[in-house]
This record gives C-alpha cells, structure tokens and sequence, in this order.
C-alpha cells in the first residue's frame, strides 16, 4: 500500500521496512551516513500506492538514535522532524514516543495521517535549489547569481552578491556561507533571511557576497556531511586546502577583500540533532586568541542584542571545545589569518526560547542578525530608505 522513495532532492534513508500493524502502517528507517562517520539528516518520500485516497495513520519508527549525533534516550523528545503533504506546506510532526529497548538501544516514534497521494518527510525544513530559486526570484535583477568555480563532483559553485564592486571600494563588506556540513539546512534560511534583509535596505547595505552551497555535491546528494571523508568541508582551511571546494572559495575571499572594507565573514551552521536554545556563535578562544577573541565578541555582542531573548541561546558567545577528527584550520581561522573577523553561527533544528522554529522563524533569525550587523555598521536599515554611515 505504501512505498518509500528516496530519489528525491535530498533523499537519504537506510534499512527501511514497512509493515501494518494494530490499523497503522508502520515505517521503520535509519539515517545514512553516506560513507561518513556520522549520520542525522534523512529525508525520504512516502508513496500511497492504493486506488483510494483515505487518510492512512502512519507511524514513522526512526531507529537506534543513539547512532545520530546530538542524539540521546535523554533528549529524544525534543526532536521534532518536519512533513508535508503532496505539494502542501511543511509543517512540524507533534513530539514522538520513545522507545528504550531492554538491551538499551533507543528509538523514537512519530504519528502522522497520509491523506492524499504522497508525503515528504525530512528531519528539518530542506533547503536545495528550488528554495534558492525562488530567493533569487524574489530578487532579481538587484543580485547577482555567479558561478566561482565547480564542487569536487563538478557541479557549480554559486556567489550571490549585491554589488559589482570595483578594486578598492570603500564600503564595508560581508563574506557569508553556509552548507559546509551539508544537512545543516537551518543554516541556509538563516542565510535567506538574512539576504533579503539586507536587499531591503538597498544601497546602503553592505558588500555582501554569499556562497548558499558551500558543500553543493552533499546538498544535492542528501549527505549529512559532518566530517564526511575524504575530508570534513570546514576543517580543509588550511594554505594548501584539502578539499576542492575550499580552493574555490578562498580566492574568492581575496577578491571580495579587494573590493570592500572587509567587516565581517559569518558561516552558518546547525548545532546537535536534539538542542532547541535558538541560535548562538562560537568565538576564537580567548587564552589562545585573545585579539581575535575580543574582536569577534564585539560583532557577537551585536548580533546577540538583535537576536533579543527569544531567539538568542545562552550563553550566545561559546568555545568549541568539542573533540574534532581533524585538528585543523576552518573557516573561521583562515578569515582571522587573512585579517577578517569571523563568526560561526549556529542555529537549533528544532527550537528557540519563543517555541517550535519554523520557516518564518528562521528567515526572522536572519533577518536580526543582518540588523544587529547594520547597526554596528551605523547603517539605518529602514525599508529602502536607509542611508550608510561609515564602518567603525
């Protein structure tokens, strides 16, 4: 009656099976790490292959979280994945029934009602082409859309930019990506709202040049891609890069410093499968980076006032002292090496202070931190009416 179709955009699912069971059909599945030691992201289409269109009680069976990072039995409730039917709205399942097994393995259960052809079913909001199509859409003719260079797989990189800035400009600038953990897909609607806060404010925004897919061939391929081999997109930073991608991007970063008074660089990830305390950065550490660190605390104190306490997590400010596969440089580090502040921001699948994130919520976080960087700016960031003051 039900089919599991995985070849969609995105699509990641591993040892699915189907069975009905008490009047519900039950879908069991696991995340795929796509050759990676981690795995969280899935994303999977149900099909009702039934000559009716009666609404059909599902129960989606999600095994062995303790498998996916950030996962535990101890916050299993927290995570909220996200469906729609056929073509309709994604909307957030109700919060799912763990399932601790005497050996100790957990898994969670939602309920859903298929009512209609199809359903999706992701563990966050996706966020590919077609959502990026549809920014672009929105502003177009006032952005640029160029490609910088091609993935390790041969797709296009694209650049969004707000300005065909010359050599030597003298308006302040803003270097942003997102997707180099490629599931981390709240990181790309932070960077939607964002864009389109900043084309709001018209000229007197900043230089923004945007990199949307960072890890293109991850995105377009479903992976999670958490220290994904051969090498974890944000730990290739160094001189010599070790991953294709960063090759292209890192000459881009000099172009741009060419062309502006480089204020800010951002990168934009997701935390934890199960943390729900809204969006926070993490700065350089201070006893081994103590300039950097009081450099980027300043731009986290400003983005931490806009964000304001529903969406701000606290602390906002955080060391990464988590343990990493590769002790190497990211982002982060290159930027602070060629003389460019720089923050990693990182936003909660699942939830803020002000409740359940969804869509609105996200492009709203965006849009704060593209606010709290315009007032550090002195930049008045009116509805097309501002005007630009110069960068502190």
């Amino acid at each position: 009656m039900l089919e599991i179709d995985a070849r969609i955009p995105h699509g990641n699912i591993a040892d699915p099976h189907i069975q009905t069971e008490g009047g519900k059909v039950h879908v069991a599945f696991s995340a795929h790490s796509h050759g990676g030691p981690e795995c969280l992201w899935f994303c999977f289409r149900l099909k009702n292959k039934a000559r009716h269109t009666r609404p059909i009680p599902v129960v989606l069976h999600l095994r062995n979280i303790g498998n996916m990072l950030g996962l535990s039995p101890g916050n299993a409730r927290h995570v909220r994945p996200v469906c729609r039917i056929g073509g309709g709205l994604w909307q957030r399942l109700d919060p799912p029934r763990p399932l601790v097994h005497p050996d100790g393995r957990c898994d969670i259960l939602w309920q859903m009602n298929l009512a209609g052809r199809s359903a999706d079913v992701a563990f966050c909001y996706p966020y590919g082409s077609t959502e990026l199509g549809s920014l672009l859409g929105d502003i177009c003719g006032r952005w640029s859309a160029d490609t910088i260079g091609v993935s390790q797989a041969g797709r296009p990189i694209v650049r969004l930019s707000n300005a065909k800035a010359a050599k030597g400009g003298r308006r302040p600038g803003l270097y942003l990506i997102a997707r180099q953990h490629s599931g981390e897909t709240p990181g790309s609607w932070v960077l939607d709202g964002m864009i389109r806060r900043f084309d709001e404010m018209g000229p007197a925004a900043p230089i923004v040049w945007a990199v949307p897919f960072s890890n293109v061939d991850g995105v377009e391929q479903g992976d999670y891609g958490k220290d994904n081999f051969p090498y974890d997109l944000n730990r290739a930073w160094g001189i010599l890069p070790m991953r294709h991608e960063v090759r292209v991007i890192q000459p881009d970063l000099h172009r741009w410093k060419e062309r502006c008074i480089p204020a800010l660089a951002v990168d934009l990830h997701a935390p934890g499968g199960a943390e729900k305390d809204g969006a926070y950065c993490f700065l350089p550490n201070k006893s081994k980076h103590p300039f950097q660190h009081r450099i980027a605390k300043v731009w986290a104190d400003a983005v931490e006032k806009s964000l304001g306490p529903d969406y701000a997590g606290k602390p906002f400010g955080r060391i990464a002292d988590y343990p990493s596969r590769w002790e190497t440089p990211h982002f982060d580090q290159f930027c602070h090496r060629i003389g460019v502040p720089a923050l990693s921001l990182e936003t909660s699948y699942q939830a803020c202070r002000a409740g359940m994130l969804d869509i609105d919520g996200y492009r709203q976080i965006g849009r704060r931190i593209a606010d709290g960087i315009a007032a550090k700016l002195k930049i008045r960031a009116g509805k097309g009416l501002s005007r630009q003051g110069g960068a502190e």
